[in-house]
């Protein structure tokens, strides 16, 4: 499905007064190409796929020289470029020992998508036990597919709140929309992928192209960190959580086949005749995977891995909260994110790329810089987002917060920075750069706590959707994350709003006129 297809409202919910589109998804870009289907021929190349196949080093034995650090301290390193985090979790796919656990909002079977369900099958056939947990609502999959993965002695999917997609016809969809608004928009919007309970990868990214800088039109300037150690437990204790919750459905259940057995050998070869095939899965991709280990070891002994003794993960309950005060409620990484911002002495700085602001947190800005701290926020612009609704409800109060003394930048689509984050394979390819837009969700507090994770600065995310972060309170996490960020912030990647210029005119009419008419959805569920 094209990138703009799959931001397209979803759903119509009723208001009490008169009927009204209620946006549930936050996505609505320009057009897009076409992704692989699932159903493409391919062309699988025995000698390309031949090294995947041969037995290589642990990922304990890789972890040895730091095994001692481990159990006290954790290891943290920010991934800022796309295809260096895809390519870690393909490294650690490959060398896991024991266990791949993996919580997403979004997985697509696209071209990362299909790839990666390959790399996960190939993990189960060596023994490692892999558990997939994914949001219905966005999950882009054959049933049938499903199935036959889940029907893997060793690969088991569970989907979060199954009332909007897989298994439902529309009279299904449409009661479970009418008769629980709330729980019905109440989604897992947390993203991490476990490997052996000793690595994590957590942040923005989900599984499609846009995350990883492989779509060809419209690609996301998004950010995830590493974590090794002490702080992967508490990741791994949160996914058991969820996973364990009854929210969270065994796919099996939720699907009638329309045959006694899902055709597990059609399926499973496909996925690994579409992951041979060099024209999906590029030479230049596995030769960078293939030298993970060397990258691996020259980040330690150059001191890019940062270990501190300081790193928190913050995770909602499954369910967020108990959903007496309706739409409202807050979480824990709501608590969290206010409790830092109150604390804050000179300074914070924050990326979303939703920013719909409410009376709450424009009383928390409002506060911050009454005690003369500097608070800026880069979100998108009407030219990058790919989402007019969720930008309506940014452009209803801009003015406010100018007002108050918030410093606004708007990433552009065609910023600079994109050159350098974009895919290198990808460059080689296209004689173009294609629109980026911003998708990191991040904040540094006084130089010295920073704070990567899947918080959005909206109603949503503080109380409908569960969220995660990793806060780690060091002065050099928080100082290169400082650095990206404003690097993002400077004239050749973002437009610097004030009360007497926005970017708004840079896009054509009906765009505007679009925006324009999302002003009737309630803030409250954006």
């Amino acid at each position: 499905m094209p990138v703009s297809r799959r931001r397209l409202v979803r759903t119509i919910a009723l208001s009490v007064a008169l009927i009204v589109p209620i946006v549930l998804l936050k996505r609505s870009p320009e057009p897009a190409p076409e992704r692989p289907r699932a159903l493409r021929q391919v062309t699988a190349d025995a000698a390309f796929c031949a090294p995947r196949q041969r037995a290589g080093i642990s990922l304990s034995q890789h972890l040895a020289p730091v095994a001692s650090r481990l159990s006290s301290s954790t290891g943290v390193f920010a991934l800022e470029e796309g295809d260096i985090s895809m390519i870690a979790r393909a490294w650690l796919t490959e060398t896991a020992e024991r266990t791949i656990d993996i919580q997403y909002f979004i997985f697509t079977a696209d071209n990362v998508g299909l790839i990666a369900a390959d790399y996960l099958l190939r993990a189960a056939d060596r023994g490692i036990r892999v558990r997939l947990l994914v949001d219905d609502f966005m999950l882009e999959a054959d049933a049938e597919a499903l199935l036959a993965l889940d029907a893997h002695p060793n690969l088991e999917i569970r989907l979060y709140n199954p009332t909007t997609n897989i298994g439902k016809n529309l009279p299904t969809k449409l009661f479970n929309l009418t008769s629980d608004f709330r729980g019905f928009n109440q989604r897992m919007h947390n993203k991490t992928f476990i490997v052996d309970s000793q690595v994590v990868i957590t942040g923005g990214r989900n599984i499609a192209d846009e995350y990883f800088d492989y779509d060809h039109e419209y690609n996301f300037r998004d950010r995830d960190v590493l974590l090794l150690g002490k702080a992967a437990r508490d990741v791994q204790r949160s996914f058991t959580q969820f996973w364990n919750d009854p929210l969270s459905v065994p796919v099996a259940s939720l699907v009638q086949s329309s045959v006694a057995q899902p055709d597990t050998a059609t399926t499973y070869r496909y996925l690994h005749d579409y992951a041979c095939d060099p024209r999906n899965f590029w030479p230049q991709v596995r030769e960078r995977i293939a030298a993970v280990p060397s990258t691996f070891n020259s980040m330690q002994e150059s001191g890019a891995l940062v270990w501190s003794d300081s790193v928190t993960f913050v995770t909602d309950l499954p369910g967020k909260n108990a959903g007496t005060d309706g739409l409202g409620g807050g979480g824990q990484s709501t608590a969290e994110l206010i409790r830092l911002v109150r604390s804050a002495k000179s300074s914070v700085t924050i990326q979303s790329p939703y920013l719909v602001t409410t009376a709450v947190s424009q009383e928390l800005f409002r506060d911050a810089i009454k005690r003369g701290v500097r608070v800026r926020i880069l979100t998108n612009s009407l030219a990058s987002t790919d989402n007019l609704d969720a930008f309506s409800g940014y452009q209803r109060d801009r003015d406010v917060l100018l007002g108050l003394g918030v410093e606004l930048y708007e990433f552009k689509p065609d910023a600079a920075v994109r050159r350098r984050v974009m895919t290198g394979a990808l460059q080689t390819t296209l004689n173009y750069a294609p629109i980026f837009g911003l998708h990191a969700k991040s904040m540094v507090v006084d130089n010295h706590i920073a704070v990567i994770g899947t918080f959005n600065l909206d109603p949503r995310s503080a109380n409908l959707n569960t969220e995660c972060l990793a806060i780690v309170r060091d002065a050099r996490i928080a100082g290169d994350l400082a650095k990206a960020m404003d690097e993002d912030m400077r004239p050749e990647n973002a437009w610097h709003t004030t009360s007497s210029f926005n970017p708004d005119g840079s896009v054509r009419l009906g765009k505007r006129l679009a925006v324009w008419f999302r002003r009737v959805v309630p803030k409250a569920v954006l």
